[in-house]
C-alpha cells in the first residue's frame, strides 16, 4: 500500500478552489482546520467543499473538543457526511491553539476520553449516555429515516495525539491517529506503541488503524539552502508554530526547551514577554501556521526547519517519506504558508507525489 498525501487547510470560506485544486492534483484528503479565533468555520468550509469535489476525502483537521459539545460535533460531521457520504472523516483533538487563543487550556484527557466515547456511539447511530452540567441522560440521533444527517456510511474518527496518553486514547477509541512528528521514524514507532497500549486496554488491535502526520515540505532548488528567503517564506509559519507550542507547554507545565531551541529560547521568550500577561495568549500564536511575523523570521533556523518539516532536495524528501512509511505512517498532510500554498501544493505533487 502506498503513502497517501493530504492537505491541511487554514479554513477560508471563499477559497474552496484550493481544495478542488488539491483533488485535481491527486491529493487524497483535505483536513480543514478548526480555530474559531483566526479562521472561517470549518464545517461551513467542508459543506462548500463537499459540493465542489467528487473524490477527495473531507474532514476536520482537527475539530476541537472544548469548543463544542460532543453531540454537536457528531451532528456537524454527520451533516457533512450527508453531502459527501463515504468520503467524510472526523479529526478530533483537545484544542491546543483554539483554546489557548482564548486564554484557556486544552481539554483534560479524562474529559476527552468521555467525549470520544460519546462521539463514537452517536456516529454509529447508537444510544449513549451523555453527561452535561452534572446530569447524565441517554441520547441518540432521532428521525434517522428522514436523512437530515448520515450515520449509515461510517465516519472514521482520527484522534489527534502528541503525547503518550493522548496517543493511547486514539488506540482505545479512534480509527486512527493524527500527529505532527519530525521526519524521524523513531517517533512513529513510539507513537504506534502508545496507541497499541490504549487498544490493548480495551481488547482492540490496531488492524486497519490509520496514521497521519501534519507537516510541511520544503523542496530545495539547485544551489538553494535552508537559509534562503524563499524557503523561510514557504515553511516559516509552520516551523515557528512548534515554538509557540513549546512555549505554551513550558508555560503550563514548566521544564526546559528541547536542545534545538535552546540557543534562541531566551531571545524568543523576551520577545513574547514584552506583551503584557493579560494579552500574551494573543501574541504567542500570532500568525499561527498562516504567516510568519517578520520579527520571528530569525528563529526559523535550518535546525528548526529540519526538526519540524520535510526538507531537502526532492530526492531527500522522498527518502524521508519512505522511512516514515516503513515505520508505519500512512499519510503525510502538508500545511504550507498561506501566501505560498498554491505553488507549494503543485511543486510537491509534481516533484514528490508523482515519483512515489
Amino acid at each position: 500500500m502506498g503513502m497517501d498525501f493530504g492537505i491541511c487547510v487554514a479554513a477560508k470560506i471563499d477559497e474552496i478552489g484550493y481544495i478542488t485544486r488539491a483533488e485535481n492534483l491527486g491529493y487524497s484528503h483535505a483536513w480543514v482546520a478548526d480555530s474559531q479565533m483566526i479562521w472561517s468555520d470549518c464545517y461551513a468550509v467542508l459543506a462548500l467543499a463537499a459540493q465542489q469535489t467528487r473524490k477527495i476525502k473531507l474532514g476536520t483537521g482537527v475539530s476541537v473538543a472544548g469548543t463544542r459539545l460532543a453531540p454537536v460535533t457528531a451532528n456537524s460531521i454527520a451533516t457533512i457526511n450527508r453531502l459527501a457520504p463515504g468520503r467524510t472523516f472526523l479529526g478530533i483533538g483537545t484544542g491546543n491553539t483554539a483554546m489557548r487563543l482564548m486564554g484557556h487550556k486544552p481539554m483534560k484527557l479524562k474529559e476527552f476520553a468521555d467525549y470520544l466515547r460519546v462521539l463514537r456511539g452517536l456516529l454509529r447511530g447508537e444510544e449513549v449516555n451523555f453527561t452535561w452540567q452534572g446530569q447524565t441522560m441517554p441520547i441518540q440521533f432521532l428521525m434517522q429515516d428522514y436523512k437530515f444527517i448520515d450515520v449509515e456510511h461510517p465516519v472514521p474518527i482520527y484522534v489527534s495525539g502528541f503525547g503518550p496518553k493522548a496517543q493511547a486514547l486514539a488506540g482505545e477509541y479512534g480509527d486512527g491517529l493524527v500527529l505532527s512528528i519530525p521526519p524521524d521514524p523513531g517517533f512513529m514507532y513510539r507513537s504506534l506503541n502508545n496507541a497499541g497500549a490504549g487498544a490493548a486496554r480495551v481488547g482492540r488491535t490496531l488492524d486497519n488503524f490509520y496514521t497521519c502526520s501534519l507537516t510541511t515540505a520544503v523542496l530545495l532548488e539547485p544551489g538553494e539552502s535552508l537559509t534562503s528567503e524563499r524557503v523561510i517564506r514557504e515553511c516559516g509559519a509552520f516551523a515557528i508554530a512548534s515554538l509557540h507550542y513549546v512555549y505554551d507547554k513550558i508555560r503550563q507545565f514548566g521544564g526546559d526547551p528541547p536542545g534545538h531551541l535552546r540557543n534562541v529560547w531566551q531571545e524568543y521568550s523576551a520577545q513574547v514577554e514584552a506583551t503584557p500577561a493579560t494579552h500574551r495568549h494573543l501574541r504567542i500564536h500570532a500568525g499561527h501556521c498562516t504567516y510568519l511575523l517578520p520579527e520571528e523570521a530569525k528563529f526559523v533556523t535550518p535546525e528548526l526547519i529540519k526538526t519540524t518539516c520535510l526538507a531537502g532536495t526532492p530526492e531527500e524528501v522522498i527518502e524521508q517519506i519512505r522511512q516514515l512509511q516503513h515505520a508505519g505512517l500512512q499519510q503525510i498532510m502538508i500545511l504550507p504558508s498561506f501566501e505560498t500554498q498554491y505553488r507549494a501544493l503543485e511543486d510537491f505533487a509534481r516533484k514528490v507525489m508523482e515519483k512515489l
